[in-house]
């Protein structure tokens, strides 16, 4: 199938591991160049080398997702370094997990600023090349979370349902510019985070899942390359839920 990627430019945040990283290879698979995003540029080093090793151009960045000034700088970066940008996946994020009446106000707003506004400033800094541009698309990575709610991860849940609504407004402002736009929710994925839960409660979590597995990096960053690609030219403001079944 060809997703007609190739020479297509994608900007990717949170791309130094996990579901970002999957992200940026499988785009850089079917050639699209790539912008890799961190907290600090060397800790995308690694994604972007890989991806160069594909074939395509690909350079790592660093930059302070919650900040608009950072964003705003590292767009002109962007542009100056490849001239556009085609693809645009809104993927950092972090967790501050613990109960309400045990979490504390920054705990809050940090997951908010990150999350959230994170991923209005990326939206807000290239929202004028993108829709200069045919067939443009914005993927924003959400969480089943966002739709369902989870105990002890309220600013999470909320910073991932923001996203969502996000994600449709947005779909409907840029349709007109044949921008589509949509989000992803993964559920239990193979990464850092999930790495870190004990034995008995992942398998605990497995029993839930009708596939009995957690998903992997690679399986989310498949799914995105589709929706940026050719076959995701009719989509747009949805949510794609990708978690093994565990939300039937």
């Amino acid at each position: 199938m060809d997703l007609n990627l190739k020479d297509k430019v994608a900007v990717i945040t949170g791309a130094s591991r996990g579901i970002g990283k999957s992200i940026a290879l499988e785009l850089a698979q079917e050639g699209c160049h790539v912008a890799c995003i961190a907290t600090a540029e060397e800790r995308a080093a690694a994604t972007a080398a890989e991806a160069e090793g594909l074939g395509v151009k690909a350079k790592a960045y660093g930059a302070d997702v919650s900040s608009f000034e950072d964003m705003k700088e590292l767009c002109a970066k962007i542009l100056e370094d490849f001239g556009t940008v085609d693809i645009l996946v809104n993927n950092a994020g972090i967790t501050k997990d613990q109960l309400l009446l045990r979490m504390s106000e920054s705990d809050w707003d940090q997951v908010i600023a990150v999350n959230l506004k994170g991923t209005f400033n990326a939206c807000k800094v290239f929202a004028k090349t993108l829709m200069k541009r045919k067939g443009a698309r914005v993927i924003n990575i959400s969480s089943v979370v966002g739709l369902d709610g989870n105990g002890g991860q309220a600013n999470y849940a909320a910073s991932k349902a923001g996203v969502i609504a996000f994600t449709k407004s947005m779909a409907k402002e840029l349709g007109g510019r044949q921008v589509c736009v949509n989000s992803v929710a993964p559920g239990f994925i193979e990464t850092d985070m999930t790495e870190g839960l004990g034995g008995d409660l992942r398998e605990d979590m497995k029993k839930v899942i009708p596939l009995q597995r957690f998903g992997s990096a690679s399986e989310v960053g498949k799914l995105v390359t589709f929706l940026a690609g050719e076959t995701g030219s009719y989509i747009t403001g949805q949510t794609f839920v990708i978690d093994g079944g565990m939300a039937i």
